[in-house]
């Protein structure tokens, strides 16, 4: 499918792999909704990424165009307030492409130094990183699918595509990650069968699992420990960039065989015991 002239949606849009997927999309010529917490730099970076380029039509003021970048503050968590993100990119055009970045990591032994893990600190990784992306798919996929197919380079109709963020802990979860792996493990298991319901519809449905990418979670980490982390990665040792994430996403928007996969990006990393 054609990234150009497209709507695209993206969680988690105001920093880190949702910001470099939002101007890689933009770039390509999609108007992007950039949903992220109202404390984000999100409204800074829609008109960071409006500055770099053309609006899309008519705007308010004569001869001026309407923005192609879009804030829409949202908890991924609350009905309402996805609904209306949402509907701020139904309003701009078709909504084509929905890219699901928004999460959480915080880490948590069962049994740690300070007894039992709490479940309240359980329950919020799996509300926000597995509930949170169920919300935001199932009501963008209703509002997909009542667009109109677009025809796709190599032919085939198509209305929308569906993208998804796992993480390779999905597969190796190390100690202290029991509620991360287990919400990004749900996020790659529903991947299929979602794809297969809405095959109908003409919408797919993929999954990325990064593995050890430059966010601004590991951001927080000393330098020492980034490059130690960096050097576990077979090839290339490093740490992943977040516009390689982002050239994943336009990738998977622009082949229309991706789907029902859960695709690894992570240079071969298998990850260890902790």
């Amino acid at each position: 499918m054609d990234i150009k002239g497209t709507v695209a949606l993206i969680t988690g849009g105001a920093s880190g792999l949702g910001a470099a997927t939002a101007k890689r999309l933009f770039d390509a010529g999609a108007s992007v909704v950039l949903v992220d917490l109202p404390q984000s730099a999100g409204d800074a970076y829609a008109a960071e990424l409006n500055a770099s380029g053309p609006g899309s039509g008519p705007g308010s003021g004569a001869g001026e165009l309407a923005p192609r970048a879009v804030f829409a503050p949202a908890d991924v968590t609350n009905e309402s307030q996805v609904q209306a993100a949402v509907d701020a990119a139904t309003s701009m055009g078709p909504l084509r492409i929905v890219v699901n970045c928004a999460g959480i990591a915080t880490p948590g032994k069962v049994l740690g130094r300070d007894g039992v893990l709490p479940l309240e600190n359980f329950t919020k990784v799996i509300q926000i990183n597995l509930v949170g992306t169920f919300n935001v798919i199932r009501l963008a996929a209703a509002a997909m699918v009542e667009t109109e197919p677009v025809s796709t380079e190599l032919g085939g109709p198509e209305r929308g595509v569906i993208i998804n963020t796992a993480s390779v802990a999905a597969f190796e979860g190390q100690i202290g990650q029991p509620a991360y792996a287990a919400s990004k493990g749900a996020v790659a298991a529903m991947t299929l069968p979602l794809a297969r319901e809405f095959a109908r519809s003409l919408i797919r449905v993929t999954t990325i699992a990064p593995g050890i990418f430059e966010t601004p979670m590991m951001a927080g980490l000393p330098q020492a420990a980034q490059d130690s982390l960096g050097q576990q990665v077979p090839h290339p040792a490093r740490l992943g960039r977040a516009a390689e994430y982002a050239n994943l996403a336009a990738h998977i928007v622009e082949n229309a065989m991706l789907n029902g996969e859960t695709i690894r990006l992570d240079g071969a990393i298998r990850m260890g015991l902790k």
